[in-house]
């Protein structure tokens, strides 16, 4: 027997679901995303892709002077096409999104057998996983359990952590735990609940609890990277490989976070999950410069005077509205339209005749000066189901199970 989502829950029931309305309460003093101005923002998107995606038979990865380059096997960014391009059949009910998507998950297919990294959800979550959810297509079932049983090869018992990079059999990055790997938990927790197997959904726990111990800080803050020795499963120590350092806090680190542990509360009812998202989202709040969208690392001795990250803004309004439901807090709605709002207002790429993406203001590595103020394909992503989240809350539900 399948397991069903009341037998993956492992404690209370979750808090019932709050409705809030789409502007903020009056006297916050915050911004608000209006309606129109999403809707106009949803539209802009769609009419880019369908522009630019009968042209794209690759994966999309960053652009370069304002036009898409591509990784031939999807690298780890390879799932974010197709899942937008879902997203986009989603909210328009046009067929050519639907064809063009179902084509960009035929070319992940081999990934699915390869356990070269911990990149498997990021890969099969809005891709497989998603169309399995929307067209009820046995093939994207089966191939997304395929990519969980694969990352299950992962898990380092030890250390009750799923190892980020590096290919296995290999000493380099035995032991190293990215922040990243949380929003890879979701296609675990999947296959758990179509096969009935709770090894899958075991481990997604314990990582996050792995996680949960050695990266959020006290004051809810997390470094990029922590690193464990691989043998016996001891601690180092934080790192960092896209942040300004090990004590600083990289903002779509954070915005991953926020977004993993608020998923992985609503799939398991563990209330730890819930308090520790809350906890990092506080700290990301805290941390916003006025225009909300987030600079690159929240700790960076520039202040709200270095580049920013959209991309970690539009995952940041994904997981605040997220929690809102689920912690019955409407502060968390109201914040994520104000970054909406501040995403929607400054970072589209409506003044460029040249751009292929729709979101600008994008940061890929900063310390490798590698991607700076460019677009990236999960910040298109992101914005799509953030706007989704708050337009079209019942289709949205359907595609990703909220």
């Amino acid at each position: 027997m399948n397991l069903s989502r009341r037998t993956l829950l492992a404690s209370a029931a979750a808090t019932p679901l709050l409705a809030t309305p789409l502007q903020a309460s009056a006297g916050t003093g915050e911004a608000s995303a209006n309606p129109a101005r999403l809707r106009a923002a949803l539209d802009y998107g769609l009419a880019k892709l369908r522009a630019v995606a009968p042209g794209v038979t690759s994966f999309p990865e960053i652009t370069r002077f304002e036009k898409w380059t591509y990784v031939t096997d999807g690298g780890w960014v390879g799932g974010f096409w197709p899942g937008l391009l879902w997203l986009a059949h989603l909210d328009s009910g046009d067929l050519r999104f639907r064809t063009l998507a179902e084509s960009a998950n035929d070319r992940l297919a081999p990934r699915r057998l390869d356990p070269r990294d911990h990149d498997l959800g990021f890969l099969f979550s809005p891709s497989w996983v998603t169309a399995h959810r929307l067209t009820g297509n046995p093939v994207w079932r089966d191939g997304a359990i395929d990519a969980a049983t694969t990352l299950t090869q992962r898990w380092n018992p030890t250390g009750r952590y799923l190892r980020a990079w590096g290919r296995l059999g290999t000493p380099g990055n035995a032991g190293r735990v990215i922040i990243d790997t949380m929003m890879n938990l979701d296609l675990l927790a999947f296959a758990s609940e179509q096969t009935g197997d709770r090894r899958f959904i075991d481990i997604a726990i314990a990582h996050a609890r792995t996680t949960q111990t050695h990266f959020v800080r006290a004051d809810g803050s997390t470094p990029h990277v922590f690193d464990f020795n691989p043998d016996i499963g001891a601690p180092v120590g934080p790192n960092t490989v896209q942040g300004y350092s090990p004590t600083s806090c990289w903002s779509r680190g954070q915005s991953w976070g926020v977004y993993g542990f608020t998923t992985m509360y609503r799939r398991t009812g563990l209330r730890e999950f819930r308090d520790t998202a809350r906890k990092m989202a506080d700290y990301a709040l805290s941390a916003l410069t006025p225009d909300h969208v987030p600079v690159w690392d929240y700790r960076s001795p520039l202040g709200a005077n270095d580049v920013k990250d959209s991309s970690a803004g539009a995952i940041l309004a994904c997981g605040l509205l997220d929690l809102a439901k689920v912690t019955g807090r409407p502060h968390y709605h109201q914040k994520a339209l104000a970054i909406l709002d501040g995403l929607v207002s400054t970072c589209l790429t409506t003044e460029s005749t040249r751009a292929e993406a729709i979101l600008a203001r994008g940061t890929r590595n900063r310390p490798s000066e590698d991607g700076i103020e460019i677009s990236l394909p999960y910040g298109d992503y992101y914005l799509f189901e953030a706007i989704l989240r708050v337009l079209k809350p019942a289709q949205i539900a359907k595609a990703i199970d909220l």
